[in-house]
């Protein structure tokens, strides 16, 4: 018996419209590919070329720092110009986590490119510092505080020797960090003393001696902020020295200890790249 004709138009129009809409699903997810690919190159380009400039202005000497920071309008405000432009940069990056979220089947290789990211940003935020206790404000408030014998207070000591070290000079600027660490052992900007030698050594790749002064920071000041930072740095140092095994355990400590910072997700992208 053949079936009304009023039954088969109808079953044959909703075929041809499912062959259309899965097509149109298709065309939209590879546009949408494409789109976070493209999104994804932008701001890789971006962050990279603020490590490399960040990466130059440390190879240059003292001199030549200092020339370009006098013909610089107002210093201040470009600092406080590059923080605000390194913060966004993390919003966007946040952004994009988000928006990868849509689609489970990219979740693993944009979770890649995202950490990458976050781990050339953390880079430039451990160089300029991005932390309440050395806003730029603070800094420059601090460099003309002195105590009531006339001598630079504890503030402009500590503010002197961090601007030391973002000029590039690690070893003066150690010697700055040690001898303010001398005179105050504890209290407020100790920890961050303590954490700045240890970056010392790290940018000038003593990595044992960087590894023994990150391990100050977790015993003397346990409850610091410095601490997931210490520890990361320590782990990466011992990458560095081609141990794995040391670097592992302290990275996946990170990881358990500090979950949902950015300190756990640059571990976890660290573990990734040992085999």
């Amino acid at each position: 018996m053949r079936r009304p004709l009023y039954l088969i138009f109808p079953l044959m129009f909703f075929l041809l419209t499912a062959c259309a809409t899965s097509s149109d699903l298709k065309a939209a997810r590879s546009e949408l590919n494409q789109q976070m690919e493209e999104k994804f190159a932008a701001m890789d380009a971006r962050v990279d070329a603020r490590v490399s400039e960040l990466q130059k202005a440390q190879a240059k000497n003292a001199e030549t720092l200092a020339s370009v920071r006098k013909g610089q309008a107002n210093t201040s405000a470009d600092f406080a110009e590059l923080r605000d432009q390194i913060q966004q940069l993390r919003g966007q990056v946040e952004t994009l986590k988000k928006e990868t979220a849509r689609d489970s089947k990219k979740d693993d290789d944009y979770k890649s490119k995202i950490d990458s990211l976050l781990l050339k940003i953390n880079f430039i935020e451990n160089f300029l510092e991005i932390s309440k206790k050395d806003s730029a404000g603070d800094i420059d408030s601090a460099a003309s505080t002195k105590d009531p014998s006339g001598k630079p207070g504890k503030a402009a000591t500590y503010a002197a020797a961090y601007q030391t070290f973002k000029n590039g000079q690690y070893t003066k600027a150690r010697e700055a960090f040690q001898g303010f660490l001398t005179t105050y052992p504890t209290g407020e900007y100790s920890d961050n003393a303590q954490f700045w030698i240890g970056e010392c050594y790290f940018f000038e790749k003593s990595y044992e001696k960087a590894i023994l002064e990150y391990d100050k920071v977790t015993k003397k000041f346990p409850s610091s902020n410095k601490v997931p930072y210490a520890l990361l740095k320590q782990g990466i140092s011992f990458q560095k020295l081609g141990d794995k095994v040391s670097a592992k355990l302290l990275l996946q400590q990170v990881i358990k200890d500090y979950p949902n910072t950015s300190q756990a997700r640059i571990a976890r992208s660290k573990l990734q790249e040992i085999k």
